[in-house]
């Protein structure tokens, strides 16, 4: 069954169409003629919130496994039949969920459709204790490379673990710990699979140049008899009090180019208005060049050679407000910590100019348009809206709920959030003193 969305307000004329097969997997189609391509998205309800302790690093270990053959393709298989169609492919992992994505030229469509349902309805009869070696191998090389070995690697899973108390299932980052990949075994990743890796566990969106009827027969065609499963639990509990009534703090001596000052705020639930109010304070405090802080900081003061500020939305827990400044040589974190807690304040007290308030709805309508004006980037959202808030329609008018938000409740999140005893603050100072004009590049996440 499935219902067609007319094009609402702020849409752009977006439209998309959703279905459900009857073992449970969500489709949604969204048909766009303007050129010769479609994007197969499919979000797992699986992060690393549904890990437990001591088998953290699962869900993202079994997004490598996805790659490693199914029942019909073999080894490298699914990479070389997508790329030898003139398609990309990829798969991340979150807090939240698990997707992987090809976008095709719209002739080769059919085969993304197939390799998907291929590996959803028969990746254990490939898996094995080779596959499930090579990838922790590869799992465990990729966190040396990203975290371990490179300057500020390791912010992410620190701050974590600080604004999320232990225990919660939050607390620890989806790359997972060298002890625990260790400790998986080939058992563990197979009911890891039969629990999660289940059509009614699942979203599928198809976007751009698709005929909607054809798609949804290759869909009930290749996805149509795979079993559904009823052994999921549900993530635990993600709550917690709105702020951190206190302030967390490790110093952490590395051999970084230069002292850095990062703090995680924590921020309302994704899906509120208070969090879209939180992300333009966020966005006139420190999203780009223009921003408070970076005209304070890097243009007036010349005290950091980077300042930003930025939300990471979460849906099952409070959002943290990201702060990442790196100083300029010989400047001292705690001039830089008082320079922004000044700059806090006066936002709190003022709130942001009309000016401020119109850049910093224009920069988060941009950055949306950017996403849906692909059809991999619509498809993305479409899956995102699915499974965290039940509704994939909300992604096409997510921008209107962003332009309604008031100065006024901009300034009334800023005040009962960005303050001293709501962060988790983290300091580096590096083991060798930074040369004169050193300027660095800051470590992805």
């Amino acid at each position: 069954m499935g219902h067609t969305a007319t094009a609402q307000a702020g849409s752009g004329g977006l439209t998309a169409t959703e279905h459900r097969l009857a073992n449970g997997l969500r489709v949604v189609l969204s048909e766009d003629h303007l050129t010769p391509v479609a994007a197969v998205c499919l979000w797992y309800d699986v992060g690393s919130r549904h890990e437990v302790k001591g088998r953290t690093g699962l869900a993202h270990l079994f997004e490598h496994l996805m790659f490693q053959g199914s029942q019909q393709v073999h080894g490298n298989g699914h990479f070389e039949l997508v790329q030898g169609a003139g398609g990309s492919l990829n798969g991340t992992t979150s807090f939240e969920r698990t997707n992987y994505f090809e976008t095709m030229p719209t002739h080769q469509v059919e085969l993304a459709l197939w390799l998907e349902a291929d590996r959803m309805g028969s990746l254990l009869a490939a898996l094995d204790e080779e596959s499930m070696d090579n990838q922790r191998d590869v799992v465990k090389n990729e966190r040396r490379q990203r975290y371990d070995n490179v300057p500020y690697g390791t912010a992410f899973e620190k701050l974590t673990a600080l604004a999320y108390p232990e225990g919660h299932p939050y607390h620890h980052t989806p790359i997972g710990s060298m002890a625990d990949l260790d400790a998986a075994t080939l058992d563990d990743a197979r009911q890891f699979f039969r629990t999660y890796y289940a059509p009614n566990n699942a979203v599928l969106s198809v976007v751009g140049d698709i005929d909607p009827e054809r798609t949804l027969a290759w869909v009930e065609k290749y996805f149509g008899s795979i079993p559904s499963h009823d052994g999921k639990q549900p993530p635990r509990d993600g709550a917690l009090p709105g702020t951190i009534g206190g302030q967390l703090r490790e110093v952490v001596e590395e051999d970084v180019p230069a002292r850095a000052l990062m703090a995680a705020y924590r921020l309302p639930h994704d899906g509120t208005r208070e969090a879209d109010a939180a992300d333009l304070a966020l966005t006139v405090l420190g999203g780009g060049e223009s921003s408070r802080l970076h005209n304070r900081l890097v243009r007036r003061d010349r005290s950091a050679v980077a300042a930003g500020f930025g939300l990471l939305r979460l849906a099952g827990a409070p959002s943290l407000g990201w702060l990442d400044v790196k100083t300029s040589a010989g400047v001292e974190v705690p001039d830089i910590e008082a320079a922004v807690d000044e700059e806090l304040a006066r936002f709190a007290a003022e709130g942001p100019t009309a000016e401020e308030m119109e850049r910093a709805q224009a920069q988060l309508e941009r950055e949306w348009l950017d996403r849906l004006g692909t059809v991999a980037g619509r498809a993305d959202e479409l899956c995102r809206y699915a499974v965290l808030f039940g509704d994939p329609q909300l992604a096409l008018t997510a921008v209107d709920r962003v332009l309604e938000i008031t100065a006024d409740e901009v300034k009334a999140i800023a005040a009962a959030t960005l303050r001293p005893d709501n962060r988790a603050v983290l300091v580096y100072e590096p083991t060798a003193a930074p040369e004169a004009g050193n300027e660095e590049e800051e470590a992805g996440q």
